[in-house]
């Protein structure tokens, strides 16, 4: 059926008879029953659906009219009136009016929808009304004036945003804005929701808020006991609207009756937005935290978000609880432009934040010790080979409560460059240079002791920490923090040269030489008094140059064994990568080089080399003589297999059998004894498809053992000697550590997604939704990616992730170590709608449950129920929530929390 565009004007000249429709078609009180006589004339005037009538708009109306009927068109020019049937449409400017009934009245400018009803009683093309962004889907009839835009609307469902609107009479105004009457409010988008709040009056003011009278929130239609006197449901895009955080509230045994994130949420603009909230316990307890989200387009974008907590229970003497804390997070990300770029991610605190301010929604952060910052700026200058950088840099652990910080830490790099780039000889055309400079500032509260010199050598090569206390990190201790702070300048120049020798091999020769800059060194001497070694630091400008040269050589050798008769294996590959190098460093400890002092450091006169910057950011010159040929070779072990379908031609498939093995150890022609480095190898490999992962590392000790007990004590030591193991009959070495690690994941599906494909899934689902991303959207789909506890694929049956470790360490004059665990976590759906997830694992060492974690998700359609349980450890606790899946209604929830403060 053709589309037909239609307008009136009345004729001067020529009048029409009335014509009326038949009671067939419309049965309509406000409509009056033809005569016989003009019934006649109906037949023979009626307009036949081709006809077409286009004329110029006059009055008020300003833009063609298009409408249309599958059944009929009636025209009654008495009445000035048109009557659509079935399937009927009415368009003017940006509004569409689509039922089986619309009545035109063009005097009035007003429209009549509803539907119609067949010989048994029901109803059929209820109205479904347009205007811009908004929708009315109308249960039973409609008028609307086109030229004012107001309505009365009888029994409508309109969606506000993520929720819908639902009311037995609506008036709607010009700007938008509907008062409904006896109504509610949802986010479930069944025909019975499972709830809505229910109100005698509801007005909507379109594209900020929903206000209503009082109401009461009903589940299956089942009413809540108490109601509220009135309610605010913003209807803002974007998050454009200022307005009330509502707080949760609830009670725990030590802290009390407590109201949580109670504040306001301030919009400023579109670039700037800021969350205000505050914490009460009647305990004695208090906290406040803000948040602020910015972005300004084609620049930058982040956050920034601050958390104070105190509190301090007199009242509980035998568990007391005394606590002062507080906790910075920004992120700030630059959209590429320019030449110069500034980024930040703090994430720092007060060490005892983790300890006592417990995250129910994010459990890899109550347990996870270290954490760092970095705030950078860098800058490359066009048309040079120089690019430099600044940065701020923090990392803190706290379990031992150290903390460092690095302001500022610059940084001044030269490009390599060829300066003999058309040369013929091949060793000087790749011969490049470059140069890098770094400066830097520490403050750490690892204070090293002022007397009783540890010598920092000897104690790194026997595996032992020095000597030093940490002390708060605050600003009562700022000044002596300043005073211990490290600080100086590295140079380095590399030289490097590529080229081919003898056909088949790569050879690499290269050379670096580094200079430090310090304001200080050290003056060591003995005390006989106390009998130790003290130390003197010694102000002024001291340099610190070493070098070292090297040449490498590897090559490539490959190995195929081909199975003609197998059906399976076609052939198996080995990838042998042999390498060989020669290294050479000067002894720095040397007197001509001043960089070592030599002293006694007993009674006996035994004496010992100390580093005169021992302890400074950036060391000292290495310590003697290395002339060391290096060894090491890797090898890959893969299979092709055959693979043949019934409708398909033959096809092959690698697999590894052997991702990765390699040898390496080095051997010291200037050392005087123990030349022979440790052998260390590592390997890894995977089965069924990577379901299954394989680690191994460790070393092999070449030197033999002596090993002695105390008779009167039975303690057993031991000593290297410097002799080979199988030159005394201890086989090929000892293995002094060995480290393997398994582990898996099994799903129907496969291996498991990583970050990235979660990420870009979940983002694909969300915009498939109609939702548009937002600082909030991705700032929440990165927080369900940093905790996997958060992410539940319901289409996922079952998924069991698993992990088995196990170390061994056997240091010479020590005793020999184990430390084993396993570790499990996944999920597993018991229907449709629930499915259970876990974490946790077993210490077989201490014989004790690892940190684990249940919890059972319930998908409700428009709510969705996450319960998790913390059975033991300092985070024992239990955590209830039924949330709202809209994404404005997100403090809509009904949660009952337990903390490990109420065990």
């Amino acid at each position: 059926m053709p589309q037909f565009s239609f307008s009136q004007i009345r004729s001067q000249t020529n009048v029409e008879q009335r014509i009326i429709a038949p009671d067939t078609l419309l049965n309509r009180p406000e409509l009056l029953m033809p005569s016989l006589d003009s019934l006649a004339i109906l037949s023979r005037d009626t307009i036949p659906k081709t006809d077409t009538t286009q004329v110029a708009p006059k009055s008020d109306i300003q833009t063609t009219i298009n409408y249309y009927g599958e059944d009929s068109i009636i025209t009654d020019f008495v009445a000035n009136k048109v009557y659509l049937h079935k399937e009927a449409w009415f368009e003017y400017g940006n509004i569409r009016l689509d039922a089986d009934l619309i009545i035109i009245d063009w005097e009035k400018s007003e429209l009549f929808a509803s539907g119609v009803a067949d010989t048994l009683g029901n109803i059929a093309g209820n109205p479904v009304f347009k205007e811009g962004e908004s929708t009315y889907e109308i249960r039973k009839e409609m008028r609307y004036n086109f030229k004012t835009q107001k309505a009365i609307i009888k029994d409508v469902v309109t969606e506000q945003q993520d929720g819908l609107l639902r009311g037995q009479t609506i008036k709607k105004d010009q700007d938008g804005s509907i008062y409904m009457d006896h109504g509610y409010y949802t986010t479930c988008n069944l025909a019975e929701p499972h709830w809505h709040i229910s109100a005698n009056k509801i007005k909507s003011i379109r594209g900020k808020q929903v206000v209503t009278g009082p109401f009461n929130m009903y589940f299956n239609d089942i009413p809540l006991p108490v109601g509220l006197p009135f309610g605010i449901i913003p209807d803002t895009p974007d998050e454009k609207a200022s307005g009330i955080v509502f707080p949760s509230y609830g009670q725990e045994q030590i802290r009390g009756f407590f109201l949580r994130n109670f504040g306001y949420y301030f919009a400023f603009n579109d670039y700037v937005h800021t969350r205000v909230t505050g914490d009460i316990f009647t305990n004695g307890g208090y906290g406040g935290k803000a948040a602020t989200i910015y972005k300004k387009r084609y620049r930058y974008n982040g956050g920034f978000n601050i958390d104070y907590q105190r509190f301090k229970s007199p009242e509980t003497e035998l568990n007391p609880v005394d606590y002062n804390t507080i906790w910075v997070n920004w992120q700030h990300s630059p959209e590429s432009r320019g030449n110069s770029r500034f980024s930040a991610s703090v994430n720092a605190g007060t060490t005892n934040y983790n300890n006592v301010v417990v995250n129910p929604n994010s459990f890899v952060q109550n347990v996870n010790s270290e954490f760092s910052s970095n705030v950078s700026y860098s800058k490359t200058f066009t048309g040079t080979p120089f690019s430099m950088s600044a940065n701020l840099r923090h990392s803190q652990n706290v379990q031992t409560d150290e903390v460092n910080l690095i302001l500022p830490d610059i940084a001044v790099n030269m490009n390599r460059q060829n300066p003999f780039q058309n040369v013929k000889f091949e060793p000087l055309k790749t011969l490049n240079i470059a140069w890098n400079f770094n400066m830097q500032n520490s403050i750490n509260n690892r204070i090293t002791p002022p007397f009783g010199v540890q010598n920092e050598v000897l104690q790194q090569g026997q595996g032992i920490s020095t000597d030093q206390n940490i002390i708060p990190f605050n600003l009562a201790n700022l000044p002596q923090l300043l005073r211990e702070a490290d600080n100086g300048a590295r140079n380095t120049i590399p030289l490097t040269s590529n080229f081919t020798l003898f056909k088949y091999f790569t050879g690499t020769a290269s050379m670096n030489y580094t200079e430090l800059w310090y304001t200080e060194k050290i003056n060591f001497f003995y005390n006989p008094v106390e009998r130790r070694v003290d130390r003197i630091l010694e102000n002024g400008f001291n340099r610190v140059s070493f070098y070292n040269t090297s040449f490498n050589m590897n090559t490539n050798v490959y190995g195929f064994y081909n199975f003609k008769r197998s059906k399976k294996i076609e052939a198996i590959r080995h990838h042998m990568q042999p390498s060989f190098g020669f290294n050479f460093n000067p002894d720095f400890s040397k007197s001509v080089f001043g960089y070592y002092q030599q002293v006694q450091v007993d009674e006996s006169g035994r004496t010992q080399f100390f580093s005169r910057h021992q302890g400074f950011i950036f060391q000292g010159a290495p310590l003697g003589e290395s002339r060391a040929l290096s060894l090491s070779i890797r090898n890959v072990v893969e299979a092709k297999l055959k693979k043949q379908d019934d409708d398909e031609e033959a096809t092959t498939k690698k697999i590894p059998l052997l991702q990765s093995l390699n040898i390496s150890t080095n051997y010291n022609f200037a050392a005087d004894s123990f030349q022979l480095s440790q052998i260390n190898f590592n390997t890894r490999t995977s089965f069924f498809e990577d379901k299954l992962s394989i680690n191994l590392s460790g070393n092999l000790d070449p030197y033999a053992e002596l090993v002695r007990t105390n008779p009167e004590t039975g303690a057993v030591t031991a000593r290297r000697l410097n002799r080979y193991a199988w030159q005394s009959g201890q086989g090929a070495g000892t293995v002094r550590s060995i480290q393997m690690n398994v582990n898996g994941s099994l799903n129907p599906r496969g291996a498991s997604k990583s970050a990235g494909e979660m990420r870009e899934d979940m983002t694909n689902d969300f915009l498939q939704q109609g939702g548009q991303l937002n600082e909030f959207v991705e700032d929440e789909i990165n927080r369900v990616i940093n905790d996997p506890t958060q992410y539940i694929d319901w289409e996922i049956p079952w998924n069991l992730g698993f992990g088995y470790n196990i170390a061994y360490n056997n240091q010479p004059g020590r005793p020999s170590n184990i430390t084993t665990a396993i570790n499990i976590n996944g999920d597993l759906s018991i229907s449709d709608k629930w499915k259970i997830n876990f974490s946790g694992g077993y210490d077989f060492i201490t014989a004790q449950l690892t940190q684990s974690m249940i919890g059972i998700a319930r998908d409700l359609h428009c709510w969705q129920m996450n319960v998790s349980w913390i059975p033991f450890g300092r985070f024992t606790s239990y955590n209830l929530d039924i949330r709202v899946k809209s994404s404005i209604l997100q403090d809509l929830k009904v949660s009952r929390r337990r903390s490990f403060f109420d065990r």
